[in-house]
């Protein structure tokens, strides 16, 4: 089976035979007693309790009805007895400090089936201490009609004896106490409780309908109710008396009407089974990692289906499962079993599935293995109640076996080998890896006979600063759910949006300060000195030639964003460490471009003249040209910066490799960019032949207005005349408004037998002569109303062949 039990302690081995030995030198010396009853009544064996050291506490009665606490040490593999109570009592609860010099009892009257009576209420409930090293005293600390749990903490420290003990007495009432008991030696090694007739106590907790005792890690975790909320807390004891509030966790569950339940806390065998089984399962799992898990099944009475929920409270997310129990006829007669394996947790339902979850990676159901009833294993599993304990322990109450729950790579293998579904080969590759290194597998979708719905869940609140061992793994795993949010994670969708927001204030000449822009711009400048110093060797692309203001920009704002979020989540860090790891980062980034374009320029052998436009392009330059689109395309969408002067030579090697509409078809779509830089080479390196003066023309035609302007003021043409003065009219006419002709004044000195012209020409020259300073066109002082009459003249006869 997927689950392999191997038993640690089994009480028909351990301690029976012992016992039994026993009987057989008491019959042979003639003292008939003490454990002459056990043949007869051996059933009477069972576990009570199982201290954090490992010792395990049991009971058993003689024919006399005389109750006999016993203890098995784990270590050295022996049995010694404790305590003998000559009544006729039912154990609630039992516990022994870890010197074995006290025993805490909690008994009720025995009835004929076994059970407490809850109908009877003269029944009281003794709440003993015993001194047991020699035995001698025996003090009440309760004699209630409500059941008491009895338990020792154990410190984390036992190289010496304690001169004080603490015991949790945990009341059906729904309270908890601490007892402070101290003791001293007397006679030698008698060891007595100093001032038995007063001992302190601390009200640990109150008001709560759910307990969980973690006898390993000393950790008690109990619900309230508040407000009809669900509010889970974890108390840990320490080696002193002190005891902390770690942590309140809100849990989606009703526990209004579920009565009263304590987990661990020894074996209940007072409780009816029946009922036991369709009562709801709730119990908390923890392992060395830092994993927090609640895992959760209402009351079950009827139904086809079962519905069960984890927490994954350190990755912020629950998952509630629903399985098909199959066919109509089938039976639940014992509810949901959770179990702790580390690194998993198995949810069983005897008879009908057994569940694996992957607590390290719950958000990838190809994690998870789920085995239906028709698998053979389910049935070779006990069907009896079995009780989860840390390190992976199991403990079957009903048989008294503790066992240690391992997975089965043998059997996990044969099923990887058998199994026709593909989810469920990828699960058992998992669990054979257990708990091995992140997996690269995709999630599958679904789980034949399970479905799942995935919900976020709230935080527990921490309520400690100072956190060591388990605590501080669980604070980081907590923080960092708390910072992989997506609202808080860096994303270069905020760099994207401010970067457009500063191309379109560039645009409209509308900016929002200059000291803004100043401390952007001499970010990338750091960024740029950065990348320079670290270069060993002069480069051959030609890049960082120029200023390319938009990359720059683009850098100076990732720097910015990724010191701002660095610092606000690495607050323990120097500033300047963080400034100095963004600048490498960014520098770094841009290097790695670099790199693959000197790498493809020293292959492909090219030469500094490729920048020069008069010329075509060759196989080489195909090469890089489309690599650099590939850069291109994957920087685009990541948002990255590229390095100045990148979008020139990308634009030159365009202009050598394309045809010219598939050149135009690459600047309307923004594969190509036009930078000044570009553009300006190409109108000096270009004659005016009416190949290139068409190239020209319809590069001008697609630059934004401002580079435009001082580009066509370059070119010596009809063309770029007319693009300077349809420039110079549209700013004229920006704000004019029509005013009646006779109180216009003839102004202009050009005079042309075309009558609209003169009269268009004669507007200009009114609003020219009005505002002269206003309308005065940069760098073109020679630019007025005669400039674009003899324009319009040049252009019109141009386009009527004259």
């Amino acid at each position: 089976m997927a689950l392999r039990l191997v038993a640690d302690f089994d009480l028909q081995k351990d301690v029976l035979p012992g016992l039994l030995a026993q009987r057989a030198v008491l019959a042979v010396a003639g003292a008939r007693g003490g454990g002459v009853g056990i043949l007869e009544n051996y059933d009477s064996l069972r576990v009570q309790n199982i201290e954090r050291n490992g010792n395990i506490i049991y009971t058993y009665k003689d024919d006399k009805g005389n109750l006999f606490f016993g203890l098995y040490d784990r270590q050295t593999r022996q049995n010694e007895h404790l305590y003998t109570f000559e009544t006729d009592f039912q154990v609630v609860s039992c516990s022994v400090n870890s010197e074995r010099t006290l025993l805490a009892v909690s008994l009720v009257q025995a009835t004929k089936e076994g059970r407490r009576n809850e109908h009877q209420p003269e029944s009281k409930c003794l709440t003993l201490l015993v001194e047991i090293h020699p035995i001698n005293n025996v003090k009440v600390l309760k004699a209630v009609d409500s059941c008491i749990w009895a338990q020792f903490l154990y410190p984390h420290v036992e190289s010496h004896p304690l001169s004080e003990n603490h015991l949790l007495l945990i009341s059906e009432e729904k309270y908890i106490e601490q007892f402070h008991i101290q003791v001293t030696q007397e006679d030698g090694d008698k060891v007595v409780i100093k001032n038995s007739g007063h001992l302190p106590r601390d009200r640990v907790a109150e008001d709560f309908v759910w307990a969980q005792w973690d006898m390993l890690e000393q950790r008690l975790y109990y619900i309230d109710l508040k407000n009809s909320r669900t509010i889970l807390k974890c108390i840990q004891f320490n080696a002193d008396e002190n005891f902390t509030l770690m942590f309140e966790a809100s849990l989606d569950i009703s526990l209004k009407d579920s009565g009263f339940k304590l987990v661990n806390f020894g074996c209940d065998y007072l409780q009816d089974p029946e009922k036991f089984s369709k009562h709801l399962s709730l119990c908390v799992f923890t392992n060395k990692t830092g994993s927090l898990c609640v895992c959760y099944s209402p009351k079950f009475d009827s139904g086809e289906q079962i519905t069960y929920s984890v927490f994954y409270f350190h990755k912020g997310h629950s998952k509630t499962f629903t399985a098909a129990l199959g066919s109509a006829d089938s039976h639940v007669t014992k509810g949901i079993t959770f179990l702790n394996l580390d690194c998993y947790v198995a949810v069983y339902l005897p008879g009908h599935f057994f569940h694996l979850l992957n607590i390290q990676h719950p958000d990838l159901i190809c994690h998870s293995l789920f085995l239906t009833g028709k698998n053979e294993m389910i049935d070779m599993l006990p069907h009896s109640p079995l009780q989860s304990l840390s390190g992976s322990m199991v403990l079957d109450w009903n048989s008294g076996k503790l066992y240690r729950a391992l997975l089965n790579q043998s059997y996990l293998l044969q099923l990887l080998w058998n199994t026709p579904l593909d989810c469920e080969r990828m699960a058992v590759l998992h669990c054979v890896l257990s708990c091995g290194r992140d997996s690269r597998f995709l999630e599958a979708q679904e789980i034949p006979g399970i479905t799942l719905v995935t919900e976020e869940i709230a935080l527990p609140l921490m309520k400690v600063h100072s956190f060591k061992g388990y605590w501080e793994k669980l604070n980081y795993n907590l923080e960092y759910v708390k910072y992989a949010k997506p609202h808080l994670h860096y994303n270069n969708s905020v760099i994207r949006k401010e970067w457009n927001n500063l191309i379109s204030e560039e645009k409209t000449g509308k900016r929002r300060s200059t000291a803004y822009v100043r401390n952007i711009l001499d970010n990338a400048m750091k960024v740029i000195f950065n990348l320079e110093a670290r270069s060993l060797e002069p480069r051959l692309t030609p890049l960082f030639q120029e200023e390319d203001n938009h990359q720059r920009l683009l850098v100076g704002l990732m720097v910015s964003e990724l010191k701002d979020h660095l610092l606000r989540h690495l607050q323990g860090v120097e500033k300047k460490k963080i400034e100095q790891m963004v600048l490498d980062y960014i520098s770094k980034l841009l290097d790695l471009i670099c790199c693959i374009l000197e790498a493809s320029w020293r292959k492909h052998n090219l030469h500094p003249w490729v920048l020069h436009f008069d010329r075509r392009g060759s196989a080489a330059e195909f090469a890089v040209f489309h690599l650099m689109t590939r850069i291109l395309e994957a920087t685009n969408s990541l948002f990255l910066p590229l390095p100045p002067g990148f979008h020139t030579l990308h634009m030159v090697l365009g202009v050598h490799c394309l045809p010219l509409h598939n050149l135009l078809h690459y600047i309307d779509n923004g594969v190509l960019l036009l930078t000044e830089t570009a553009v300006t080479r190409l109108v000096k390196d270009l004659d005016n032949t009416e190949r290139n003066e068409k190239l020209k023309f319809s590069i001008i035609a697609r630059l934004p207005p401002l580079i435009g302007q001082k580009i066509s003021r370059l070119w010596d043409h009809p063309m770029s005349s007319n693009i300077i003065s349809r420039n110079h009219v549209k700013q004229l006419l920006q704000n004019y408004k029509k005013q009646p002709r006779d109180s216009m004044t003839d102004k202009s000195s050009f005079s042309v037998e075309f009558l609209p012209l003169n009269y268009f020409i004669d507007i200009l020259t009114d609003i020219e002569s009005s505002n002269q300073a206003l309308y005065a066109f940069e760098g073109h002082d020679n630019v007025d109303a005669k400039f674009v009459g003899e324009a319009a003249l040049k252009h019109t006869t141009m386009l009527l062949g004259l």
